[in-house]
Parts: C-alpha cells; sequence; structure tokens
C-alpha cells in the first residue's frame, strides 16, 4: 500500500519590492531600474535567506520563486502560464 504523505506549502507575497531596493541602494538610483529588476533582485535575496535561515533552524524542505500566482484575500490566483524562476533546497 502507498504512504501518502502531506506536506505543508507556504506562500509569501512582497508587494514593496520597489520600496526595499530604495531602502538598500537609494531613491535615485531605484528610479533608474526597472520593476523588474527590483522584483528579481529582491526574490534572490529573500530565497537566500529563507534557506539560509530554515537551514539554521533545522527545517528541510525547498523554496521557490514562481511567476503567475498572486496570492489574494480570497486565495491563490493564477495569472496566465506558472513560470519556476529560483528554486533552492533547504
Amino acid at each position: 500500500m502507498n504512504e501518502c504523505h502531506r506536506f505543508a506549502v507556504i506562500v509569501l507575497k512582497i508587494s514593496n519590492s520597489k520600496e526595499i531596493v530604495a531602502s538598500k541602494v537609494g531613491r535615485f538610483i531605484e528610479r533608474l531600474t526597472p520593476d523588474s529588476f527590483d522584483e528579481a533582485k529582491v526574490e534572490e535575496e529573500v530565497v537566500k535567506k529563507l534557506v539560509e535561515n530554515l537551514r539554521a533552524e533545522g527545517i528541510e524542505g525547498s523554496v521557490a520563486s514562481v511567476k503567475g500566482l498572486d496570492l489574494e484575500s480570497t486565495g491563490i490566483v493564477m495569472k496566465g502560464d506558472i513560470h519556476l524562476r529560483r528554486y533552492a533546497e533547504i
């Protein structure tokens, strides 16, 4: 008989990428960078820090940055094709 495993998935939506970049590099530089760069840089740092901190806590699993999903109060909404942007094992 196959054993059924249930895994919890935590979804994190970052809605202030521009502000985070501005606070790190300054408003002038932030205005010169496209929004996609802001999002990518923040995602990269968040994934990196999540992996470091979760490993330190002994948590095993994986972290991914996914484009094409949106988190709303009513649930998760698909916004076109789903694209895996980053993936890291914990």
